[in-house]
């Protein structure tokens, strides 16, 4: 499985302006390459190349690898669109290969830059330091807030997949980010406290309206994100954690289009909007298929109108976001843990099975 590991390098001033020129120069001269096979109407590595290399060479001063890595940021840009002409930012990410970056021990790396090779030490953490060792083939070059870092390609083998003997059912939603057919709770009150606060800064700077102001506001995006994001993985390293040690598969909701599908108050929009709901399933997934636990998606449909012992399903029943009780036999439960005992309901796991598989079972609609 392949994973990417994030090393931010520490060059002197010196180094830092030849990074720049270089990722300049390479950019420009992607942008070159792609010109010159749209107006020609070929999109591919070997024509562009055969029209464009001797040309990137000298009119660049790029090696001949660096050329032909221009040429190929180009031809993947046609990949995804031939309908336009793709213009590269100056300072976009450089992919790097063996040939123009090499490791020299565990601190330092050697890259190719307009005037030579560069000596760079970087530095990373604990999880990356365990996997140094697994970096192979490209690594990209991004320049981000006036900082530079390597993304590493790592190569992880998978897991042995268990043979699951229960389903752990997990209901995802917002003012619980997570609970878990066991009764486990993640609560989304922190995340909430944070979205509210970073909102009422966002309305001060947006009503300010001036570049320091545009600044500051990227720099909120950023931060939040970045809050959620460990938020997530940490919530999903539990939820599998737990998952492997009692050989149990994974049964989570598929809400891809949940936004076209649902409509939500006004006053709820923000919130419902900076819902990460697709980003914590992608984190489960890549985990879970790391530790060999299966992952189911099932229909969300009437999971939170369903009682989960009776198998009523009736609009009341959910009486508010936290409190179900069943119109028919009476059973009273906390809403999101319901949900989630009736995810694991529809959740059939037919055989050992690592990655993410839907789910045919279902409960019966509502009348």
């Amino acid at each position: 499985m392949k994973l990417t590991l994030q090393l931010q390098l520490l060059p002197s001033a010196d180094q830092k302006a030849q990074l720049l020129e270089t990722m300049e120069r390479f950019n420009e001269a992607a942008t070159f390459a792609a010109k010159v096979g749209f107006e020609r109407k070929v999109y591919g590595q070997v024509s562009i190349h055969g029209l464009a290399y001797h040309e990137i060479r000298e009119r660049f001063g790029l090696s001949a690898q660096m050329a032909v890595r221009a040429i190929a940021k180009a031809v993947e840009c046609f990949q995804r669109d031939k309908s336009k002409c793709p213009v590269f930012k100056p300072r976009g990410a450089i992919c790097y290969d063996q040939r123009v970056l090499s490791f020299k021990g565990l601190t330092t790396v050697s890259m190719w830059a307009m005037k030579g090779r560069l000596l760079i030490p970087f530095v990373c953490g604990a999880y990356q330091k365990e996997r140094q060792g697994r970096i192979k083939g490209q690594a990209d070059l991004v320049y981000r807030q006036g900082k530079f870092y390597l993304l590493c390609t790592i190569d992880l083998p998978e897991g042995a997949p268990i043979d699951p003997r229960n389903t752990i059912g997990v209901d995802l939603g917002i003012v619980n980010i997570a609970t878990d057919s066991t009764g486990e709770v993640f609560s989304g009150e922190k995340v909430e406290t944070l979205r509210k606060h970073y909102a009422r800064r966002r309305a001060g700077l947006n009503r300010v309206g001036t570049k320091s102001a545009r600044r500051r506001l990227a720099k909120i995006r950023k931060r939040e994100a970045h809050f959620h994001r460990n938020e997530n993985h940490r919530i999903s390293k539990q939820i599998v954690a737990k998952a492997k040690a009692t050989d149990s598969a994974i049964a989570l909701e598929e809400l891809s289009g949940i936004r076209a599908r649902v409509t939500v108050k006004k006053p709820q929009r923000n919130r419902h909007a900076g819902w990460s709901f697709l980003q914590l399933r992608s984190f489960v997934a890549y985990k879970a298929q790391l530790a060999g636990v299966p992952v189911v998606l099932v229909d969300p449909r009437n999971t939170s109108r369903t009682c989960s012992v009776c198998g009523h399903c009736e609009k009341g029943n959910r009486r508010n976001q936290a409190e179900f009780c069943c119109l028919q036999c009476g059973h009273s439960v906390n809403a999101d843990l319901n949900a989630a005992r009736n995810i694991r309901a529809k959740a059939v796991v037919k055989r050992p099975m690592v990655g993410v598989v839907e789910a045919k079972a279902g409960l019966r609609n509502c009348g």
